[in-house]
C-alpha cells in the first residue's frame, strides 16, 4: 500500500514489458563492433558543420511506467482537423482530411447521364462539394424559413432556370432549401435520436425514458404509434403519401406507392430479417419472397446447366447422363457407412438422420443470412396491408429491454400525417483550403445531416444544380442497413406509363422530376450510391 503513494508508480510493475525490451535492446548494443560503437559515440560528441550545438540524448523513460499511461501526441489527421476548424489558410492541413472519405469507393464511375438513379436508402449525411460558395444556404431570414414552410405544407412546385446570377441574393433559392429539409417524424421525443434505431443503444442509454417501467404509459405512446402508422398506411394507399419508413431497433420497413420503382402495387421491403420474423409473417398469412435468395438460386441453376451441358458435349459416354431436372440415383454411402458398426454389434445404438435433422439441415443456409442484406423480404399488393395489421400486432415490435424497451418504432415520411411533428435536416456550410499543385484553392463545402430521404437527395441536387452552375459533387453516408432497399422488383413493369404514374401521384407533394425519377426501375441492386458528382450539368455516380 506504501508503494502506491510513491509518485509515478504503476501497476505495471509487476509484468514491466518496457523493462524487458529495454534489456534486449543493450543486449544488442553490446554486441556492436567497439569501431562501430565508437563512431557512433563521436559523432554525437561532435558539433555539426553548421556550427550548432550538439543534440541533446533522449531523455530516458521509466520501465517500470505503464506503456497506456505514456503521453501521446495527436496524430496528424487530428491536428489537420484543428487547424481546419481554427481557421482555414495556407499553413493549415488540407481540407480533404477532414471530409471522412468512405474506405470502399470504386475507381469506376458510371457513364455520364441527365439523371442518377433513384436510391432508396437513407443517408445519415451528406457533403456536397463546389468551387462555388454556399453563402446562399446560409443565416436564412425569418421570412424565407417561414416561406419555406408554407412552400413545402402547400406542395408548391418551384422551378429555378438553369444557372442563377446571384444565388445569395435569390430569396426563391432559399426559400426552396428550406422546403428541401423539411421532413415528419413520429415519435417526437427532443431529448432522443430517434435515428437510426439499429444499433442506437449507446446514443440513448442514459437518457430518460419514463416509458421503460411504466406499463400504462407505454400501452398509451403503442396506441398513438397504430394511429400514425394507419394513418401514414391510408395517405399511400390513396396515392397522397408516395412512401415512408417503419425504423425498429431490429429492421426497417420502406412502404412505397403503386407507381413507384417499377411497380403498379403497393410495396414493402423488410430488411434484414431473421428467421423467426420470417415465420411468423408465413403463420399469419403473408405472402412474400426473397429478391436475393431467388436470385441467387436462378444463377447457380444457370450455372449448374452451363457446366452440365459443357460435361454432356466433352463427355465420351453421353447416353448415361440424367434429364435436366432429374435427381442422380440414391446412392449406398449412408448404409455403408454403417457396416462397421454392425460388425461392433452397436448399430441399434445409433440413430441414423431423421426427418428432424435433414430438415434444419435443408434450412442451414436460411439461418445463415439472417441479419444480413441476403435476408431482405419483399412484400407487395394486398400483403402490404395485412403486414401493417401484423406489425401493428408484434409484441417484438418493441425492444423489452436495454435503452430502447418500450419505445415505438421511428415513422419517416416525406409528407405530414396524424401524429406527426415537423422536422428540418440540420445544414451548415464550410469554407476550406485544398492544396492544388504549388498552390492552395478555395474548397466550399456543404454539410447535410439528418435522416436524407430519396426526395430530400434530389431536391438537393436540383437546387445544387441551379445555384453552383452546374459543378458539384457530394459524398452520401448511407445507413447501411437500408442499402439493400435499392434492390430490382422481380416482376416490375418496365413499360409503366410514366404520365399515369406522375398523374396519379400528383397530389403526394412531391417535384414532378423527383416523381420522375423515384419511379424508375432500381438498378443499384443491394448497393447504394456512395459518390455523386455533376460537370457541365451530367451526373456521374459511384455506388
Amino acid at each position: 500500500m506504501a508503494a502506491a503513494a510513491v509518485p509515478g508508480y504503476s501497476p505495471g510493475f509487476k509484468k514491466p514489458p518496457a523493462m524487458l525490451r529495454l534489456k534486449r535492446k543493450r543486449q544488442r548494443r553490446s554486441e556492436l563492433p567497439t569501431t562501430a560503437a565508437a563512431a557512433a559515440a563521436a559523432a554525437a560528441a561532435a558539433p555539426s558543420a553548421c556550427g550548432a550545438a550538439p543534440r541533446p540524448p533522449p531523455a530516458r523513460r521509466n520501465p517500470f511506467s505503464c506503456l497506456d499511461n505514456a503521453p501521446r501526441t495527436a496524430k496528424p489527421r487530428e491536428r489537420g482537423r484543428r487547424e481546419l476548424r481554427a481557421g482555414g489558410g495556407p499553413s493549415a492541413a488540407p481540407f480533404w482530411q477532414d471530409l471522412h472519405l468512405p474506405v470502399l469507393i470504386p475507381n469506376i464511375p458510371s457513364s455520364p447521364r441527365n439523371e442518377f438513379p433513384a436510391d432508396w436508402s437513407i443517408k445519415t449525411r451528406l457533403l456536397f462539394m463546389s468551387s462555388q460558395p454556399f453563402t446562399w444556404a446560409e443565416h436564412l431570414k425569418a421570412q424565407e424559413e417561414a416561406q419555406g414552410f408554407a412552400q413545402h405544407c402547400r406542395a408548391t412546385e418551384t422551378n429555378l432556370p438553369q444557372c442563377v446570377q446571384e444565388p445569395k441574393m435569390s430569396t426563391e433559392l432559399r426559400c426552396a432549401f428550406q422546403q428541401s429539409l423539411i421532413y415528419w417524424l413520429h415519435p417526437s421525443l427532443p431529448w432522443l435520436q430517434l435515428f437510426p434505431r439499429i444499433g442506437a443503444e449507446r446514443k440513448i442509454a442514459g437518457k430518460a425514458s419514463p416509458w421503460s417501467q411504466d406499463e400504462a404509459l407505454q400501452q398509451v405512446l403503442m396506441s398513438e404509434w397504430s394511429v400514425s402508422f394507419t394513418s401514414l398506411y391510408n395517405l399511400l394507399k390513396a396515392k397522397l403519401c408516395p412512401y415512408f419508413y417503419v425504423c425498429t431497433y431490429q429492421f426497417t420497413v420502406l412502404f412505397r406507392a403503386a407507381g413507384l420503382a417499377g411497380s403498379d402495387v403497393i410495396t414493402a421491403v423488410i430488411s434484414p430479417t431473421t428467421r423467426g420474423l420470417r415465420e411468423a409473417m408465413r403463420s399469419e398469412g403473408i405472402e412474400f419472397s426473397l429478391p436475393l435468395v431467388e436470385e441467387s438460386r436462378i444463377r447457380k441453376r444457370k450455372n449448374s446447366e452451363m457446366n452440365m451441358e459443357t460435361e454432356v458435349v466433352h463427355s465420351p459416354e453421353v447416353g448415361k447422363s440424367t434429364e435436366d431436372g432429374e435427381e442422380p440415383p440414391p446412392t449406398d454411402d449412408d448404409e455403408e457407412s454403417f457396416s462397421w458398426l454392425e460388425e461392433m454389434g452397436v448399430q441399434d445404438k445409433v440413430k441414423k438422420t431423421d426427418a428432424i435433422s435433414i430438415k434444419l439441415h435443408k434450412e442451414k443456409n436460411e439461418v445463415q443470412m439472417d441479419h444480413k442484406p441476403e435476408s431482405v423480404a419483399l412484400v407487395k399488393g394486398t400483403n402490404t396491408f395485412t403486414l401493417l395489421n401484423f406489425l401493428i400486432n408484434c409484441k417484438s415490435l418493441v425492444a423489452a429491454t436495454g435503452p430502447q424497451a418500450g419505445l415505438p418504432p421511428t415513422l419517416l415520411s416525406p409528407i405530414a400525417f396524424r401524429g406527426a411533428t415537423m422536422q428540418t435536416l440540420k445544414a451548415r456550410s464550410i469554407n476550406a483550403k485544398a492544396r492544388a499543385r504549388l498552390s492552395y484553392k478555395d474548397i466550399f463545402s456543404l454539410e447535410i445531416i439528418g435522416p436524407v430521404t430519396p426526395h430530400s437527395l434530389h431536391s438537393l441536387t436540383m437546387l445544387l444544380k441551379s445555384a453552383q452552375r452546374g459543378a458539384f459533387s457530394a459524398i452520401l453516408y448511407s445507413h447501411e442497413p437500408t442499402a439493400v432497399f435499392n434492390i430490382g422488383l422481380d416482376d416490375a413493369s418496365t413499360a409503366l406509363n410514366k404520365e399515369a404514374v406522375c398523374k396519379d401521384l400528383s397530389k403526394c407533394g412531391l417535384h414532378p422530376k423527383t416523381l420522375d425519377q423515384l419511379s424508375q426501375f432500381s438498378t443499384l441492386g443491394k448497393s447504394s450510391i456512395r459518390f455523386l458528382e455533376m460537370k457541365d450539368y451530367v451526373y456521374t455516380w459511384k455506388s
